[in-house]
């Protein structure tokens, strides 16, 4: 019996597969639950124009994707940041930062959850990050973080000898 499955079905096939299933099985179980329909000509023909549908819109979004990191990939995203000892930041930049960022200086907008950071970034530095905008299809922005006032914070540990007037 052929079916044209509707939904994914494990072991079997993806929605839209045409498959060869033993009669039982499909008049018992995809059928009557709604993971297939018995194979028409008809059938065929509209899971064929779905399938090139769905072909052309990913297409279409793998061409924008395409488009959007060659705009954004070796970008380079600036944040001045307080720090403390060891160049330890007072916080941390996050994904939503770099979105954030990216959508200030770029006008691009990101989805947070497509930048690929594995923790906050807390030390000053200089940090390649992906965007994952498809699953081939990844820029990498440059993350520079640098302290307030351009030098790195010093403790400052109060007057030295030098600086106190000798009595």
């Amino acid at each position: 019996m052929k079916v044209l499955l509707t939904h994914d079905v494990e072991h079997l096939g993806k929605a839209g597969e045409l498959k060869d299933v033993s009669g039982g099985f499909g008049r018992n179980y995809l059928i009557p639950k709604g993971f297939a329909v018995l194979a028409t000509k008809g059938q065929i023909r509209q899971a064929e124009e779905r399938m090139a549908a769905q072909r052309r819109r990913a297409e279409a979004s793998r061409k924008d994707a395409q488009a959007l990191a060659a705009r954004i990939n070796g970008v380079s995203l600036h944040f001045v940041v307080r720090v403390g000892e060891q160049d330890r930041l007072y916080g941390s930049v996050t994904n939503v930062d770099i979105a954030e960022k990216i959508q200030a200086q770029l006008g691009i907008e990101v989805d947070r959850r497509k930048i690929e950071l594995e923790e906050p970034i807390k030390r000053t530095g200089a940090y390649a990050v992906k965007v994952r905008l498809l699953s081939d299809v990844e820029p990498v922005v440059n993350v520079i973080v640098e302290p307030e006032g351009g030098l790195p914070a010093t403790i400052d540990e109060g007057p030295s000898d030098q600086d106190v007037p000798q009595l």
